[in-house]
């Protein structure tokens, strides 16, 4: 029991400093929108070409392609936080191509220094000198950085996942539900579980946990939409394949949309721990990533039986999840009722 609370307390800690950097930072928003693209151009590209094609299919040229992009996530990080901060894309993949054999947490955090500094950068320096000089500043001041922030980073952020994977390997159906409940929240807010999981490098049972999670809460959503008639069947299918295309219903309707996310995302976890499906590609926790993923690390003929199980239970918390909101709405218009006749 330790375990499960120091892990789940770890994890909201991190939560809280992801939400007060992408709320309170200057561009932290964007920033966290350009590590969740990093995570996708880099781990979710390794682990569908180099696990799959490659070792699994055995297509020796996609293996590569593959590997190829798992080595260079902190590079894409940094180019794309900085890219993704309003940074000139010279200057930022400048910064980037200098961090080869660098990890997706120190790029992230180098490019977003080279994001705050670049625009400045540019006001500053008369064109003709801007492009050399940018060359020999920014490219060893971004691996400064990384390599600096390196040692902080697997000492805090990694140890936080390594002791969330301890729990869910202790503790695999407390943590299966409770973990996948609030990774799937965490999908469905303004929030990214790519960048959540990317910057704390989850893997194993853990990760396993909230790629399932993620993509069997899906169709919670997609039926808490339906049921309380939250926009239309594009919105539906938005919400489907991607929640953050929906934020601005989701954060208008929040305890109905988190309420479902909870309970879909935790039973599909639950599903996840029962199997043992592990996940060594940090970052891929949202809908299709966490169909995809799986494969790459599972039986794929488990697999299967895991996201159909997963579909079913999601719908199951999303009916649960929307027929109590349409009671306690239910319920409050007859409590009105009487007070409105009085009158």
């Amino acid at each position: 029991m330790l375990t499960i609370i120091k892990g789940l307390g770890l994890l909201v800690f991190a939560l809280i400093l992801f939400s007060v950097f992408s709320f309170k930072a200057p561009k932290g928003d964007k920033a966290m929108s350009g590590l969740a693209g990093a995570a996708v151009a880099t781990f979710l590209v390794e682990a569908i070409h180099k696990y799959i094609s490659g070792d699994f299919i055995g297509i020796k040229f996609l293996g590569e392609v593959g590997a190829s992009s798992g080595s260079l996530s902190g590079t894409i990080a940094a180019s794309l936080v900085a890219i993704s901060m309003g940074a000139n894309p010279i200057y930022a993949l400048i910064g980037g191509a200098a961090l080869i054999n660098v990890g997706i947490l120190p790029g992230f955090i180098a490019g977003y220094v080279l994001g705050l500094i670049i625009p400045i950068f540019e006001k500053k320096v008369p064109e003709g000198i801007n492009v050399v000089l940018g060359a020999i500043i920014f490219a060893p001041l971004s691996r400064i950085i990384a390599l600096g922030v390196a040692p902080f980073v697997d000492n805090t952020l990694v140890s936080i996942g390594n002791m969330v994977t301890l729990a869910a390997e202790q503790s695999p159906y407390i943590m299966g539900f409770l973990l996948g409940g609030i990774m799937k929240v965490i999908c469905a807010s303004p929030l990214s579980s790519m960048a959540l999981t990317a910057m704390i490098g989850l893997k194993g049972l853990a990760m396993g946990i909230s790629t399932i999670a993620s993509f069997g809460g899906a169709f919670a959503n997609a039926i808490t939409f339906k049921r309380l008639k939250l926009g239309g069947k594009g919105n539906i299918i938005g919400v489907l394949l991607e929640p953050l295309t929906q934020a601005h219903i989701i954060t208008a309707n929040p305890v109905s949309i988190y309420g479902s996310s909870f309970l879909g995302g935790g039973l599909a976890g639950l599903i996840a721990a029962h199997f043992g499906i592990i996940n060594n590609a940090p970052g891929t926790a949202s809908p299709i990533p966490g169909m995809l993923t799986p494969f790459a690390f599972n039986e794929p003929s488990k697999v299967l039986i895991v996201l159909l199980l997963a579909v079913i239970v999601g719908n199951v918390g999303g009916f649960i999840g929307s027929s109590i909101v349409k009671f306690a709405k239910k319920k409050k218009v007859n409590n009105m009722e009487p007070s409105s006749l009085a009158e």
